[in-house]
């Protein structure tokens, strides 16, 4: 999932801000107590995520997939005063943990969970967002794709997370497995899409940067 060396990682980590103390605490009990822990954004990336945020300052934003919610509480960072963040996920074990740790933040009236599937639970919201956040799984991402953007304001932005999936995007397709595959589907069908401006950024495991067109 790293693709920078680990030296350097550290560098960037060092020149980067400090994680809040709150999601310090949230990063080391994902780590001790989750599985599959690397799922977390973590350090360089929240920070990335809470800048994108403040940089648009968004009133709505709607996140798939909350897993231990330290995306959730990056991304809310920039709200603005009125704002409001929905995060879904289908994992509700996790839902006493995300639970605890967001109501500890000063995010807690600004951070709306729904547990279940959310390809049922999307073409509920009725309302518009500014930016979206795909972080679920990834044979999905096209059909989360499809039912946000038309959600999304003109101008709005979507973020997908994973669209390096570890550097096997390069495998042939031969050897790719599912997973693999609909992310490297998802990516070629994104930088096609006229109704989108599309960014890949190397970041991490890949993050895709999507404008939807005014």
């Amino acid at each position: 999932m790293e693709f920078l060396p680990e030296n350097l990682n550290k560098y960037v980590e060092a020149h980067t801000a400090e994680e809040p103390e709150h999601l310090k605490a949230l990063n080391r009990e994902t780590y001790a107590k989750v599985l599959m822990p690397r799922m977390l954004s973590g350090h360089i990336q929240g920070r990335i995520l809470s800048m994108v945020s403040k940089m648009i300052r968004p009133d709505r934003i709607l996140e798939i997939g909350t897993y231990t919610g330290y995306s959730a509480l990056c991304l809310a960072e920039g709200l603005t005063e009125q704002g409001n963040l929905h995060t879904v996920d289908i994992n509700d074990e996790l839902a006493p943990m995300v639970k605890r740790h967001i109501d500890a933040s000063e995010f807690s009236s600004k951070i709306h969970c729904y547990w279940g599937n959310a390809l049922d639970i999307i073409p509920v919201f009725d309302f518009t967002f500014d930016l979206v956040f795909i972080d679920a799984d990834k044979i999905n991402y096209r059909n989360y794709y499809e039912m946000v953007l038309p959600k999304v304001r003109p101008g709005g932005w979507i973020i997908a997370d994973n669209v390096l999936w570890s550097g096997k995007i390069l495998d042939s397709a031969l050897k790719m497995d599912v997973d693999t595959a609909a992310l490297h589907q998802f990516n070629e069908f994104v930088c096609r899409d006229s109704r989108v401006t599309a960014v890949l950024l190397p970041v991490r495991d890949g993050l895709m940067f999507v404008q939807k067109k005014v």
